[in-house]
Parts: structure tokens; sequence; C-alpha cells
């Protein structure tokens, strides 16, 4: 089966082609430290078979955090938690990533500033955004590198940035939440330049695996469609490795998703000759092969269903008769 086929990127190699897409847990404290549910949540999955655990979003500044109960990166006091956990995934026999994030005007912290490219709220009920300086741009760039320094130092095997979902990197990229005026606004070609300059700034520190995830559909007039995502891409694509394919959140609306209904746009970065990461309601193994088989990925991320079931990679393995797969504790449950 090709799920279980191996693949190199720069010097990792991942022994399948599953990865546990990044969730949100809410189970850390108001400091954003790593927490004994987070020891356990994680390496269980890789336990459980899948290649590559990317953790949930970690925010690079304490005002970006999604919620109060995120986990962070914005100092060095966080290390010694995520190298523990990040220790604990390898015991475990997978790899682990961490998505650098900040939430921008989607954050949900008191006592803090909401900041975005412009003052414009994500709905009624968000608070109004300040709108970013230069220089606070700047700031937030070295941020994102300060992340990465401390996710090396943690052991991490992957950087993956989030740039989708309508948080800071994303409402930079969309025209529905960019109104700017200057360098970092207007076109696409400026619109860009914050994601960029976070990369090169990453890349000065990090030469390991880089991966970006992008909504590559913002199913709203005026947002970014797939051909407007690519033109994105086209601009970042020699300094990162992967693109992980998501959809939506830069604005509210209302949509249907179906299993497998973000692989069209997968296939998309996929067949301009990027490694892409496909997903969105994959449940069954059937549906997993069929995207790696048609060449519509190169590796597919499981979310809700391994929160469901730990062990899907296992059961995948034994109804492939691929019982070499299967770790010894384990066994005699197959």
């Amino acid at each position: 089966m090709k799920v279980f086929e191996p693949i190199q990127i720069r010097d990792v190699v991942f022994k399948n082609r599953l990865v546990m897409a990044p969730m949100c847990m809410y189970q850390s404290d108001n400091s954003g430290t790593v927490q004994p549910f987070h020891l356990v949540h994680y390496p269980t999955r890789a336990y459980g078979g899948v290649s590559l655990v990317i953790i949930e979003a970690t925010s690079v500044e304490s005002r970006g955090r999604i919620s109060v109960n995120d986990l962070g990166i914005w100092s060095d006091q966080h290390i010694e938690g995520l190298r523990t956990l990040v220790d604990s995934v390898h015991q475990a026999g997978g790899l682990i990533g961490i998505q650098l994030a900040h939430a921008g005007r989607k954050a949900n912290v008191k006592d803090e500033a909401i900041v975005s490219p412009s003052a414009i709220p994500f709905s009624d009920q968000y608070v109004c955004p300040k709108e970013l300086s230069i220089l606070e741009i700047q700031t937030i760039i070295q941020s994102f590198k300060e992340g990465a320094i401390r996710a090396k130092k943690a052991g991490f095997d992957i950087i993956e940035l989030h740039g989708a979902h309508g948080y800071l990197i994303n409402q930079f990229l969309s025209p529905l939440t960019n109104q700017r005026a200057d360098d970092f606004g207007g076109p696409l070609e400026h619109r860009v330049q914050f994601l960029k300059q976070i990369i090169q700034e990453v890349r000065r520190v990090w030469d390991g695996p880089l991966f970006v995830r992008v909504s590559a559909e913002e199913y709203a007039s005026g947002g970014h469609h797939i051909e407007e995502s690519l033109r994105v891409y086209e601009q970042i694509a020699s300094l990162v490795d992967v693109v992980h394919v998501s959809s939506g959140g830069v604005v509210p609306v209302s949509m249907k998703p179906f299993p497998g209904y973000q692989v069209e746009f997968a296939s998309k970065y996929q067949s301009l000759g990027h490694i892409a990461i496909a997903g969105g309601l994959i449940t069954t193994g059937e549906q997993i092969e069929d995207i790696l088989s048609s060449k519509q990925a190169s590796f597919v991320f499981l979310g809700r269903e391994l929160l469901r079931n730990p062990y899907f990679p296992l059961q995948l393995a034994f109804k492939a008769n691929r019982k070499d797969l299967i770790i010894k504790p384990y066994e005699r449950g197959f």
C-alpha cells in the first residue's frame, strides 16, 4: 500500500504518509506550558502509528494565542516542557512537528492588545483589532524567528508555519482582511511579504523540513480562491518543503464540508510539483489510498479520526497484512 511507503524530505525520513494534523487542545494554563495531558495525548498517536505528529498551534506571542489555554513558544521558559514532549513522541516511534502561529484578530486573550494588518474585526463577537505599525510587524516577524530557535532547541523534527484559517499570516495574505496601503498591503506581491519575510528569517536559523499551512479557498466573494492561493505559494515555494492544504476561516461563511472536500485543492499544488498534504474529514483507508495512489498528494492528514481512534494506522496495517508494522505490545490486539 502506498500509505506505508517511506519518504524522505531533506534529512528526515517519514516511515509512512500519515500525518496527525494540529488541533487546538485547550489544555495548557495561562503560561502556555506543556501539561500532563500533552504528554499522554501526542505520544499515544505516535504509538498508534502515524509517521508525524504536528502539535497544536503554538503561539509566538502571548497576545497571539487563540485562547489562554493554548501552548506557547514566546519564552525560553517553554523550551523544557516542549523538549520533554518531543522526547516522549520520539520514544513512541514518531516524528514531531510544531505549528508556529499567531492568531491576530482571532485571538481571545484578555488584557492584551489584539492586532491585525487592518482594523477590521472578525465578527461582532470579536474585538476590533489594532492596525499593526511597520515596526510592530517587524517585531512579530522576529518572534517567529525566535520561536524557530526555541523549537530547534527543543528538538522538533519539523516546523510548520500557520498561514491558514484566518489567523495573522492569513490576515495579511487575504484582501478581505488586509486593506493596507504600504509595502505589506495592496497587490498580492505586497500582501505575501509578511509570510515571505517570516520564512526568510526562520530559514536563517532552521535548515530542517519547513511546512506552510494554507487556506487554499476562502469561500467568500473577493477573497482568495485556488488560483490566488497558488500564486501566493509560487512566491515562497523555493524556501519551503511542504504545503499543508486546508481552507476557510478568514471570514465567517456558511459551507457544508464533506469527506475529502479539500483534496482537490491539494491536488492542484501537487500537480505543479509541490509536496502537498491533503485531508478533510478523511475516515477510511480506501480514501487515503486513493488520494496517494492517484498522486493527488504525498501525505494525508488526519484530525477528528485520530481523536476518535488513536490506533487507526495500526488497524490499516492489519487490514493490509502488514503485521510487521504493529509494535509488540499491541500484537495480541490484532
